[in-house]
């Protein structure tokens, strides 16, 4: 008997998957995989009730832990897309390994998904399952179906979905993000009304809010003096910065396969601990290890966003991550107003601050007099001053050569003329 583990939503594209795998692909068992990433609870409940429906062998795994784990590895890093804070890209590689765990348990031939052949989903959720032994199969992609193709099939088959519509929205959530795409949304010049959003309320409709968050070796552990576990820690940040409406990004977006797309986003913990991890950093880490740390950053986001952040260089980048971040440790103050986070205050025992040093009401910094940055003054700039008088001196002798030669030949034509 061939099996295939499909991961399955419930929805309309995962849902014509189930008879497609057994009449198109001759497979004897489809078994439907739902991993638990912190949807909504009425997802689950849709799931279930369409493997029963389809009388489909159904399990719910849940993977919330693993994913706040890799949300506050993508903290260290300060990673973010195009200006965005990654989730669905992180989300998949979990679920990618979830479903593949599955599928082992229960000696599946092969794996599936209902991903379209022009998004990121598809190559983030085969870049783990063709690490393995596994058949990978993707019906919509490589039957070419289109959503009204599966709809009028969905109705053929009397398949349990409602007309194959899921409102006017194509969104997907976790605990880290909701993303909002699809219909009028596509059109760029669309302003998109306030309905869109769920997690964060229209910006400045409540009164400011100061909020403290502890970090130890640059994770996040605590919030107000409360310490709380990853997820946790996220629900209760959604909830308190989405009151202030903080956390909306409305983009175009490059996909990997070179699409621009409109993407709406919502993810009010993430910007919240993003924005209070980098002040952190600002006031432990000296300016060259910032620097680098950049670099460091861009590549460990690139490789989140592909849903590649098992590869080895994503090993190399987090040696760093765990020695940066081992300083990365004390409190940071924000507030939250207006759609904003601000941070408004850092404490660290990493500090390489100075006040006396800092401040003006001080003569010396360590037993350096201010004179002594005389010197330092003269030679700023030194090699720049130079170039420039060198290139005003280049410039001016070939202007000189070009009068001499417009001189001579001035000259030589007046005597010709003369001649004639």
């Amino acid at each position: 008997m061939t099996r295939v583990a499909l991961a399955f939503s419930g929805g309309l594209d995962t849902t014509v998957c189930v008879p497609l795998l057994e009449e198109e692909y001759g497979y004897d068992e489809v078994i439907g995989v739902t991993v638990d990433v912190g949807q909504p609870a009425e997802e689950f409940d849709e799931a279930e009730e369409t493997a029963e429906a389809l009388d489909l062998e159904h399990y719910v795994v849940d993977a919330r832990d693993e994913f706040a784990d890799l949300c506050f590895d993508s903290v260290r890093a300060n990673a973010t897309y195009q200006g965005y804070p990654l989730g669905t890209a992180l989300a998949r590689p979990v679920i990618a390994n979830a479903i593949l765990e599955v599928a082992e348990e229960h000696d599946c031939d092969a794996l599936a998904h209902g991903c379209t052949g022009k998004g990121n989903d598809q190559l983030r959720f085969e870049a783990v399952w063709r690490a393995s032994d596994k058949e990978v199969i993707a019906p919509v992609r490589e039957l070419g179906l289109t959503r009204e193709w599966e709809t009028e099939y969905a109705d053929e088959k009397d398949l349990p979905v409602e007309g194959g519509n899921e409102g006017a929205w194509s969104i997907d959530t976790n605990l880290w993000s909701r993303s909002v795409e699809g219909d009028d949304l596509e059109d760029p010049t669309y302003v998109p009304p306030e309905d869109i959003y769920e997690w964060t309320e229209t910006p400045g409709s409540t009164d400011e809010e100061l909020v403290d968050i502890e970090f130890d070796d640059g994770y996040p552990v605590a919030l107000d003096g409360e310490e709380f576990d990853p997820v946790d820690l996220i629900e209760r940040l959604n909830e308190t910065a989405g009151a202030h409406g903080v956390g909306r990004t409305d983009m175009m977006e490059d996909r990997m396969l070179g699409l621009k797309v409109r993407e709406n986003y919502e993810h009010p913990a993430a910007t919240v601990l993003l924005t209070a991890h980098e002040a952190l950093e600002q006031i432990v880490l000296t300016k060259s290890e910032r620097d680098f740390k950049t670099l460091v950053d861009d590549e460990w986001a690139q490789k989140g966003y592909q849903g590649l952040v098992d590869a080895p260089l994503v090993d190399s980048l987090e040696g760093y991550l765990d020695a940066s971040n081992a300083k990365v440790t004390g409190t940071v103050t924000v507030k939250l107003q207006g759609g904003q986070v601000r941070p408004v205050a850092r404490d660290s025992e990493y500090a390489v601050y100075s006040e006396s040093a800092a401040s003006f009401n001080t003569e010396t910094v360590d037993g350096i007099e201010q004179s002594d940055a005389t010197g330092v003054a003269k030679y700023h700039g030194f090699q720049d001053r130079l170039a420039n008088e060198v290139m005003e001196r280049a410039t001016a002798t070939e202007s000189d050569e070009e009068d001499d030669e417009q001189t001579r030949l001035t000259t030589d034509g007046g005597a010709e003329d003369g001649e004639e």
